[in-house]
């Protein structure tokens, strides 16, 4: 399958959930299906977000590794589907780790808990 047609039909929850467990990895299509809840997503949706965010915001080893594992595997589509999906969900959960000293401002102030920021 080419991939433009694997983007246009992610949106369908039926064939999203089929395509992510045919990937054989359970865990993926877990942490998809618990990563498109926190946000409010299907997994589906999570899922196509998931490539549109890879291809606007992965650096250019991001995108090497991704060549990378093309070379490498057999069906171009769902290797591609895997590694955005896996670059996403970590994108996502560095993003909601807590940052030095337990708040979102990385220590550089501006939350009000560090004194030097706005009270």
């Amino acid at each position: 399958m080419l991939l433009g047609t694997l983007l246009r039909r992610l949106h369908d929850e039926r064939f999203a959930g089929e395509i992510l467990l045919g990937l054989g990895d359970i865990t993926l299509a877990t942490r998809v299906e618990a990563a498109g809840r926190s946000f409010g997503e299907s997994a589906a949706d999570y899922a196509a977000g998931a490539c549109a965010r890879f291809s606007e915001g992965a650096s250019d080893e991001d995108w090497l590794a991704l060549m990378t594992a093309l070379e490498r595997g057999a069906d171009p589509a769902a290797t591609c589907l895997r590694a955005m999906v896996d670059w996403s969900l970590k994108q996502d959960a560095a993003a909601a780790a807590p940052q030095e000293g337990g708040c979102g401002c990385g220590g550089h102030g501006g939350c009000g808990g560090h004194g030097d920021g706005p009270a």
